[in-house]
C-alpha cells in the first residue's frame, strides 16, 4: 500500500502583514519617564525575577527571567526598577496602539500582549501600486490617504527598506509580490520612524505575506531595525522555515513540540515547558519521509486536541498561515488586575488592603479603556460617557492548602458589578473602598472553605466582564454623544446653510420657523427651536427626545 500523499499546502501571497515589536518595552517605559536611565544597564523586576532588561544590561550578560540576585552578581552596576504595577505599561501600550490604528484603512490592527502589533496593510499597499510611477521610482510618493493627495511621504522605491532575508532578485516591478513587499517595507520604516520621533519608542518590524512569517523574520535583526522576507517561491519559504526549531514557531506550543520531538528522536522530552529544550527543526519534520498530515494528526490526537491539528501543523512547517489579523476592538472583552504574593496573605486585614489596591487599579483602568468624550477634546471629565458597562465582577484566588493535600488551588466566584463604580463624580479612592466592602469581600466569603483552613493566598485577580455597550446593541453609532453629533452636523452643513437676505426684514426670516406647513413647495422647510439647555437648533419633532437626552445626562 502506497503512503498517503505529501502535498505542500497552498500559500497566499496577496497580503502584506507588518509585525511590530517594541524594543525591551518595560525598560523603555521607565527610560522615557527617567531619561537618565538610557545610558545605564536597566532591569525591570517583578518580585525576585527580572521581567526584562535593556540591551545595555544584556551586553553585560544579564538575561530576562533571571533571578534578581543572579543578575546583580552578573552586572553589579545593574539599575533595578519596579515592574509589578502594570498600569504605566498598559497606558503606554494603549497610546502606541492608537497610533498604529490611526494609520490603518481597514481597521485590521491586532495587539498581542502589551508590546506586539500586527497590521494588515494590504489595502494601503494595493492602492499605492496603482499610483506607482515606474519611470521615477527613486522619487516616489507613498499615499497615506485616498482623499488627501498631500498626506504621505516621499521614498526611494529602487530598493527594499531595511534588512532583507532570503534571495533578493533585485528590482522587479513586474513581480506583484515583490512590489507589495517593497511598498510594505517603506511603510514599515515610516511608521517606525514616526513612532520614535513622536513618542520616543523604538521598535523592530517584520514584513511578509502572513502573520507567522512576519513574526519570525522580524526577530532576525534586533533592536531598532526591520527585516523583509523575500520568499517569492515555495522553496524560499521552506528554506527559511527549516532552520527554526519547533518550539520557536508561533502556533506550536510546548505539548505539540514535545510530542513531535519524542516521535522524531525516540526519547522522552522534558515534562515541563521551562526545562524543555527544543532541538528538532521544522526541516527535520518536514523532510522526514514518515511524516504526513495524517501522521501528525495521529501523533497529536488526544483529549482536548483540536480537530484538524495535523493539517494545521503541516501548514505551519511550510510557512503557511491563513490566520487573519483581527480588526481592532475599541472595547476590551474584559478588564482584569492581579498580583502574586510569595509569602502568602493569611489575615483578612492583609487581604483587604491588597483588594483595595487592586480595586483602585481596576476602576482606573475602566475609566481609561471604557470612557469616551468629545472627539474634539473640549469636554471635561464629568461630561465623558461610558462606551460600555461591564455587568459581572469576578474574584479569583490561588491558595496553598496544607490540610488534605499540599497543593495549590485556584478558584473564583462571580457576582453583579455594583453600579456605583460608574459614578464619575466620585473619586476612585472612595469607589475602591466601597467596591471592596460591597462587592469583593462578599465574594471572598463565598470562597472561604467552611471546614476552616487558614487563608494562604498566593494570587488575587479581580476582573470585570460581560460588557454591555453604551447603547442597546453592538451597532454603528453605539455610544455616540447626541449633542456632539448635532455639533458636528452643524459644522458639516454650514457651507450649505441658507441665510436670510440682507434686505429681508428680521421678522420675515423668523416666520420660516413658525411650524406651519404651507404649500407643497414649502414642505421641506422644517420648523426648528433652540434647546434651552445647550442652545442648538433642534427640529420641533425631535425637541422632546433631545430634552430627555439632557435629563439622562443628569
Amino acid at each position: 500500500m502506497e503512503p498517503p500523499p505529501r502535498r505542500s499546502p497552498k500559500r497566499r501571497d496577496g497580503r502584506v502583514i507588518l509585525q511590530f515589536d517594541y524594543d525591551c518595552f518595560y525598560a523603555q517605559v521607565h527610560e522615557n519617564k527617567n531619561p537618565a536611565l538610557k545610558s545605564k544597564p536597566v532591569g525591570v523586576k517583578q518580585k525576585n525575577i527580572l521581567a526584562t532588561c535593556n540591551y545595555s544590561a544584556r551586553d553585560h550578560g544579564v538575561r530576562k527571567l533571571m533571578l534578581v540576585s543572579e543578575a546583580r552578581k552578573t552586572c553589579p552596576g545593574l539599575v533595578l526598577v519596579d515592574g509589578e504595577d502594570l498600569t504605566p505599561f498598559r497606558d503606554v501600550s494603549k497610546m502606541l496602539f492608537s497610533f498604529f490604528r490611526s494609520h490603518s484603512w481597514n481597521g485590521k490592527v491586532e495587539r498581542l500582549g502589551l508590546d506586539e502589533i500586527f497590521m494588515d496593510v494590504t489595502d494601503i499597499v494595493e492602492y499605492n501600486m496603482t499610483c506607482l510611477n515606474r519611470n521615477s521610482l527613486a522619487c516616489s510618493f507613498f499615499y497615506l490617504s485616498k482623499k488627501d493627495p498631500e498626506r504621505g511621504f516621499t521614498c526611494d522605491l529602487t530598493a527594499i527598506a531595511g534588512c532583507v532575508q532570503g534571495r533578493d532578485p533585485g528590482l522587479d516591478v513586474d513581480k506583484a509580490t515583490y512590489v507589495r513587499l517593497l511598498l510594505g517595507s517603506h511603510l514599515a520604516r515610516y511608521l517606525r520612524t514616526k513612532l520614535e520621533a513622536d513618542f520616543g519608542y523604538t521598535s523592530t518590524c517584520g514584513v511578509s505575506t502572513n502573520k507567522l512569517l512576519s513574526k519570525l523574520v522580524g526577530a532576525k535583526n534586533k533592536p531598532r531595525n526591520q527585516t523583509t522576507l523575500l520568499a517569492l517561491e515555495d522553496q524560499d519559504v521552506a528554506a527559511f522555515m527549516d532552520a527554526h526549531t519547533l518550539r520557536s514557531i508561533p502556533g506550536i506550543g510546548f505539548r505539540t513540540a514535545s510530542l513531535l520531538e519524542t516521535y522524531m528522536t525516540g526519547k522522552e522530552s522534558a515534562a515541563d515547558s521551562h526545562s524543555f529544550k527544543s532541538t528538532v527543526t521544522a526541516g527535520d519534520v518536514r523532510s522526514s519521509p514518515k511524516i504526513t498530515p495524517g501522521t501528525l494528526e495521529s501523533i497529536l490526537r488526544g483529549p482536548g486536541a483540536e480537530k484538524g491539528i495535523g493539517s494545521r501543523i503541516w501548514a505551519l512547517l511550510h510557512g503557511v498561515d491563513p490566520t487573519e489579523v483581527k480588526e481592532a476592538r475599541a472595547i476590551p472583552s474584559q478588564i482584569s488586575i492581579e498580583d502574586t504574593y510569595g509569602s502568602g496573605l493569611s489575615t483578612i486585614p492583609q487581604i483587604t488592603e491588597e483588594l483595595h489596591k487592586l480595586s483602585y487599579s481596576l476602576i482606573r483602568r475602566m475609566r481609561i479603556d471604557l470612557l469616551a468624550g468629545d472627539s474634539s477634546g473640549n469636554r471635561s471629565a464629568e461630561e465623558k460617557r461610558w462606551l460600555a458597562r461591564p455587568r459581572t465582577l469576578r474574584l479569583s484566588i490561588r491558595s496553598w492548602h496544607q490540610m488534605q493535600s499540599q497543593s495549590y488551588n485556584r478558584s473564583s466566584r462571580s457576582g453583579i458589578l455594583p453600579p456605583f463604580v460608574f459614578d464619575l463624580n466620585l473619586e476612585i479612592e472612595h469607589l475602591a473602598e466601597r467596591l471592596v466592602v460591597e462587592g469583593l469581600l462578599p465574594l471572598l466569603r463565598r470562597l472561604q472553605n467552611e471546614k476552616g483552613p487558614k487563608w494562604n493566598l498566593q494570587l488575587i485577580n479581580i476582573c470585570v466582564a460581560n460588557m454591555v455597550l453604551g447603547a442597546a446593541d453592538d451597532k454603528p453609532g453605539v455610544g455616540r454623544d447626541i449633542a456632539n453629533m448635532f455639533r458636528n452636523q452643524d459644522e458639516a452643513l454650514r457651507p450649505w446653510k441658507v441665510l436670510p437676505s440682507p434686505d429681508m426684514p428680521e421678522n420675515d426670516a423668523e416666520d420660516t420657523t413658525s411650524g406651519e406647513t404651507g404649500s407643497e413647495g414649502e414642505w421641506e422647510t422644517t420648523a426648528n427651536a433652540s434647546c434651552p439647555q445647550c442652545g442648538y437648533s433642534i427640529p420641533l419633532f425631535a425637541l422632546q427626545a433631545h430634552l430627555r437626552y439632557h435629563d439622562m445626562e443628569d
